[in-house]
């Protein structure tokens, strides 16, 4: 990345995927990218964190606007070209001006939600309801207990496939565009599930998921965020 356009931090990260079936998710995917599976089936995840930092190149962090949580609904795709990404089904973020800077600058669906992202010891708590745009009500509400640090031999093929993206798509002005995502490795700990209750997944067109999910947590990465190409 030559010039990145956004600096942040990612803390208190919790990703929670289920399976799918490919043709379910293909359908919400915009012309020109294809969900991308593994055991044959596509992984639709909820990334709960809290962002931090957040600044331009060559400005100071301002202490209300740069920091705020966030939840994102997301999927795995290549585009015509082989590369592989996500693609944002919706992201909520607590501050409205992230809101409308992402959606007009990187054409992203960003929702405005009433979020928090709470510690007590190793627990972590998220909240969120969605305001804006309508209609509002969708939830995200989980609890997560973090454990020790993955070991090497834990952090395995899956945890790569679905956790470990550089890149993301979406579309500007009705054409599909690009942007790099660059962060250190994810720090994997073990995390439990406390508590969760969604419905950020339905609200983004797909069925209510089944099953428990498979759980991914970490204290976090600082991150950079490259330009829109095409």
């Amino acid at each position: 990345m030559s010039l990145p356009v956004m600096y942040q931090r990612w803390s208190w990260m919790t990703f929670a995927h289920w399976r799918y079936p490919a043709p379910v998710v293909q359908r919400l995917l915009p012309d020109g990218l294809t969900v991308e599976t593994y055991l044959d089936d596509a992984w639709v995840g909820l990334a709960m964190f809290m962002m931090e930092g957040v600044r331009p190149p060559g400005l100071p962090a301002v202490p209300w606007l740069s920091r705020f949580p966030e939840t994102n609904v997301r999927t795995y795709v290549r585009d015509r070209q082989g590369r592989s990404g996500i693609w944002f089904l919706s992201l909520d973020a607590a501050r409205l001006p992230a809101v409308l800077g992402g959606r007009a600058g990187f054409g992203l669906p960003y929702y405005w939600s009433r979020m928090s992202v709470g510690t007590a010891g190793p627990r972590v708590r998220y909240r969120c309801r969605r305001y804006w745009p309508g209609p509002g009500g969708a939830r995200g509400d989980a609890e997560i207990e973090m454990g020790e640090a993955c070991t090497e031999e834990e952090y395995d093929e899956t945890s790569h496939f679905l956790i470990e993206r550089y890149r993301l798509f979406t579309r500007m002005a009705g054409r599909l565009a690009t942007a790099r995502v660059e962060h250190p490795r994810w720090p994997l700990r073990h995390a439990r599930l406390r508590g969760l209750d969604q419905s950020l997944l339905q609200a983004g067109g797909l069925p209510e998921p089944y099953g428990p999910p498979l759980l991914h947590a970490s204290v976090g990465v600082p991150v950079r965020i490259g330009m829109l190409h095409r």
